[in-house]
């Protein structure tokens, strides 16, 4: 099976290192929250926002292709 990007090994207490370059580009400092998910047969990390991905507000927040969105942006977007 042909990879690309970087490997890490999982420690013996289940802990991956993310890669200096990689945090770097993902905005991601340490204290961060990073949420972990299963999708497929996969596990995704990202970057946890509990609020709007456009205006931050965490009211009314749903999911929306994969990332949250406020109804207010939401129904915006549906009117752009």
């Amino acid at each position: 099976m042909k990879t690309s990007g970087i490997i890490r090994n999982v420690d013996p207490l289940g802990r991956v290192v993310i890669p200096k370059e990689m945090r770097k580009v993902m905005g991601i400092n340490e204290g961060d929250p990073i949420e972990i998910v299963k999708v497929n047969n996969d596990i995704v990390m990202r970057k946890y926002s509990k609020g709007c991905i456009f205006c931050g507000s965490d009211k009314e927040i749903v999911e929306f292709n994969k990332v949250l969105v406020c109804r207010k942006c939401k129904q915006a977007l549906k009117e752009d």
